[in-house]
């Protein structure tokens, strides 16, 4: 019997990278500041012409979450063909904007093709309909297929627009019905915007539109196949305009529902929403009342209603009716809302119940976290409260150990007759970082899973040492730097020569799909699966080790990695690359000839030390924080964003108030060390001036991009930023924050706080951050001077709008980490407490380094994959053999940048 096609009911999409529509996914955000009908700045951009300062505002909405871009530019002063290529384009250049799907929108049809003829992945067309008869919307979608994109259907047809259940779904069948059936377009492709409309505006006509709304996605979704749900938020609360906190409880409650009818994506108001369950009863039961048009007088008590709470804000009130509830109950409140002050005696309640420890936790303490990880998976709960969570149930456990059997007691069974599955959970060898697998520990610990963390820089033997002794059911390996991908290839390796078959999960902010299947699948014949984020692990963790499913899965797993590997090869052989030769020819162009480099005020090395946390705390950039915490958004707009607002706000909260007891009490001590030099450019590489480099000769190797390029754009490379005949200088720095920090970490480990310990890990990564951005700007205006009456705002900071740049190796324009140790050496960062481990990691982990470039034109830009010639061109002038550099030269991959390790 044939075997039925697996997902075949998923909408997939992609930029770069891939986005498929599985039920883990929730809603998804489209970001629409790159609209030119949507904002007023990008419009002027564009209109203006400032096509860059244009691609930073797609970067900005890529940073804050957005899952999908929307770009429109219908604007009658505008040409929208020429202006859709020409952004469009500009996008495909920019990786970390274009790895996410394009919605190409217009209403003007040859511009949305002019669109879909730049697009390398698979996007959205927005929009087409009926509006204009059948035989037009026919072959709209004719040519949407031909491009293979997804497309906006909007319920519309020759009579005008759906504001009725019946009209809604009598749309959407007519028109679903056309594109399968009569253009062979695939459902899983068709996303229907069924049209959301106010309520509670006093016309009889429009109390019923919320409830239209539901009926119509709920119906879409159960007699359209594969279709999707789209629509706009904002447009339900139009009567209360400049009542927020009535808005905010109406998006909060029409989404809710929304999404359990099955709306899948659409754009909301990032300043109106409230999270669902944190609205007052009160105006919650007004507010439902409307939606549902549960009463006559509904709209009326509204808008009485909204009298009394406009800008009210909210209020906090503790109830404590629950501590009367039975202990079961009063244990999940507890993890639900991560409380933590009754706990123990709860705990203990629970053990006198039961009369066993280990059934306390199979029982009331598993099934309350089951609750968290369900709240979690439905987006009803997020990470910070996840983390509170689990520092309940640690508490609850650590209470519980003294009662459990020790070896040699009576009923002790060697690694218990518990059904809990085990995961091992490690950061490889040479890598210092752990806070994205500490938080992955925590949501898979929410999901019935006992943890077992080995730490970081944890040797491949260990850990499978571990993972054997433990009787482990899955080991997660976790790594940030790049050279951490070649320990991974080697730990799965080694599990094959063990002969052990249990599931291998991949994550860290380095890892990809791509690289798990081309160079960690094939040398491990068990599941091998890469986990995108800590939300995803449950379901892959789930699938790889049920009995049910574990088979399917790894075969499953083993054919869609071998089909990524093929894709990929075929890609790479079609992949054309200049040679170095031309690529050094297509240089960036600079002006040198009436260009003369500032000479720094003061040359050779300076150390700053315990620089005021208190200084560093203005220049610290939030939007990454919050990334940390899987809440995406970026701040201070996320403070009211429409999902994680409420839960953002506490955060902040948080973290600043543990920002004060930090600085207050010195648990962590910032360090710095700058060097300015003279320096000299030789080819590729900038040799360092003998008198500040001492008795050996140092140098910095640049690597250059090597794709090829369309005309007037060069194939850069930062040597280019130093003058080609002349001396000039360079700058070097190495800042942390971490200092110290362990000693409070051992607090919170200690306590089984979560919580803190990745509170105050992202706390410390930012401040760092905050001290490279402070160092910056004393070089700028002090120590090198070229920029002395600098007064930037810490937005502009933030936005880069500075003269200069601070590349750091590791990242996309120099990702060779090794140049890390020529940097180390040159500064001797070990003065201020900084040591590189044998892969190049930075310890402590709360720490950046890098160089400064002073020249007016450098900017920042991505390597991207570079040929073989180069490489050996490289590896010649980093002094290392030809034979050994052809040791990082895939026939897959080609060289991946950064992965090379000279040591």
């Amino acid at each position: 019997m044939k075997a039925k096609p697996i997902n075949t009911n998923f909408l997939k999409l992609s930029g770069l990278e891939p986005l498929v529509f599985t039920p883990e996914l929730n809603f998804v955000n489209i970001g629409e500041r790159t609209n030119i009908t949507g904002s007023k700045r990008f419009a002027r951009l564009i209109l203006d012409g400032d096509y860059d300062q244009a691609l930073e505002v797609a970067l900005d909405q890529v940073r804050g979450g957005a899952q999908i871009l929307d770009v429109c530019m219908d604007e009658a002063m505008l040409d929208g063909e020429a202006a859709m290529v020409k952004y469009l384009n500009l996008i495909a250049s920019e990786p970390e904007i274009s790895r996410i799907p394009i919605m190409v929108d217009s209403s003007k049809f040859s511009i949305i093709v002019a669109g879909l003829k730049c697009l390398q992945g698979k996007g959205i067309v927005n929009s087409i309909s009926l509006k204009n008869g059948e035989s037009e919307f026919l072959e709209q979608g004719k040519i949407v297929k031909k491009f293979g994109a997804a497309v906006v259907v909007m319920a519309f047809d020759e009579a005008g627009q759906a504001d009725t259940y019946e009209r809604r779904i009598e749309i959407c069948r007519r028109s679903y019905d056309l594109l399968t059936k009569r253009i062979g377009f695939n459902p899983q492709d068709i996303i229907f915007d069924p049209n959301i409309f106010p309520v509670a505006t006093g016309m009889d006509e429009h109390r019923t539109n919320a409830i239209d709304f539901f009926r119509a996605t709920k119906w879409i979704k159960q007699n359209l196949p594969g279709a999707k749900v789209s629509g706009g938020v904002s447009n339900v609360s139009f009567s209360f305009r400049g009542n927020n906190p009535v808005r905010e409880a109406m998006h909060a409650v029409f989404l809710y529902h929304a999404i359990r009818h099955g709306m899948d994506m659409g754009i909301v108001n990032p300043t109106m929403l409230e999270v669902y369950d944190d609205i007052p009863k009160d105006l919650l039961e007004h507010v439902e009342d409307v939606i549902w048009n549960k009463r006559e007088d509904a709209t009326e008590r509204l808008l009485e209603f909204a009298e009394t709470v406009k800008a009210s804000g909210k209020k906090a009130k503790m109830d404590d009716s629950w501590r009367h509830d039975p202990v079961e109950k009063r244990i999940e409140h507890a993890l639900v809302k991560g409380i933590i002050d009754y706990v123990v005696e709860d705990t203990e309640e629970a053990r006198q119940q039961l009369g066993d420890p280990l059934k306390v936790i199979e029982g009331p303490l598993m099934d309350g976290m089951n609750v968290v990880g369900d709240l979690f998976g439905e987006g009803k709960m997020f990470l910070p409260q996840v983390v509170k969570s689990a520092r309940v149930m640690k508490k609850a456990v650590a209470y519980l150990e003294p009662f459990m059997p020790k070896a040699g007691d009576e009923g002790y069974v060697e690694n218990g007759s518990s059904s809990i599955k085990k995961i091992l959970l490690a950061t490889v060898k040479g890598d210092v970082h752990d806070i994205g697998k500490n938080i992955v520990g925590v949501v898979l610990a929410c999901n019935s899973y006992q943890i077992i963390d080995l730490g970081v820089m944890v040797e491949a033997e260990r850990i499978l040492d571990e993972a054997i002794a433990q009787r482990v059911d899955i080991v997660g390996l976790s790594g940030l730097i790049t050279p951490s991908l070649d320990e991974m290839v080697n730990v799965a390796a080694e599990m094959e020569r063990r002969g052990m078959t249990i599931p291998l999960l991949i994550g860290g902010a380095t890892t990809s799909r791509i690289h798990t299947a081309v160079k960690i699948d094939p040398v491990y014949s068990g599941a091998v699966v890469h986990v995108a984020d800590a939300s995803k692990s449950v379901p892959v963790a789930g699938e790889s080790i049920h009995e049910a499913t574990k088979d399917a899965f790894r075969a499953q797993m083993k054919e869609t990695y071998q089909r990524l590997r093929e894709e990929h090869e075929s890609k790479q052989q079609a992949k054309q690359l200049a040679t170095f030769d031309e690529a050094k020819a297509n240089a960036t162009r600079i002006e040198w000839e009436n260009y003369t480099p500032a000479k720094p005020k003061k040359l050779g090395v300076t150390t700053l030390k315990d620089i005021d946390l208190q200084v560093l705390r203005n220049y610290i950039d939030w939007t990454p924080f919050f990334s940390t915490w899987m809440l995406s958004g970026k701040f201070p707009k996320i403070l009211d964003n429409p999902v994680v607002g409420a839960e953002a706000r506490r955060l902040y909260e948080e973290a600043n108030a543990m920002l004060d007891q930090l600085i207050a009490e010195k648990w962590v001590s910032a360090n710095a060390v700058i060097g300015l030099f003279p320096v000299e450019r030789e080819g590729e590489d900038v040799y360092i001036a003998k008198e500040f480099a001492g008795e050996v000769e140092r140098k910095f190797c640049f690597l250059r991009q090597q794709g090829k390029k369309g005309k007037g754009v060069p194939n850069r490379s930062l040597v280019d930023y130093i003058h080609p005949s002349q001396p000039d200088y360079l700058g070097c720095f190495a800042v942390t924050a971490g200092l110290g920090i362990e000693t409070k970490l051992k607090e919170f480990a200690d306590d089984g706080d979560d919580y803190n310990d990745i509170m105050l890990k992202a706390l410390a990564d930012r401040l760092a951050e905050a001290c490279a951005e402070y160092v910056h700007f004393l070089v700028r205006s002090v120590y090198w001077g070229y920029a002395p009456g600098e007064m930037l705002s810490n937005d502009e900071l933030i936005q880069e709008s500075y003269l200069g740049i601070r590349p750091a190796p590791g990242y996309p324009a120099c990702p060779e980490h090794s140049e890390k140790r020529t940097l180390f050496d040159l500064l001797q960062a070990e003065r201020i407490g900084m040591t590189l481990t044998d892969s190049f990691a930075m310890y402590p982990a709360s720490s950046v380094s890098g160089f400064y470039f002073a020249h007016p034109e450098s900017a920042y830009f991505g390597l991207g994959k570079i040929g073989e010639d180069q490489v050996i061109d490289y590896a010649e002038r980093k002094g290392i053999s030809k034979e050994q550099a052809e040791r990082w030269l895939s026939p897959n991959l080609g060289y991946m940048p950064g992965v090379f390790n000279p040591a």
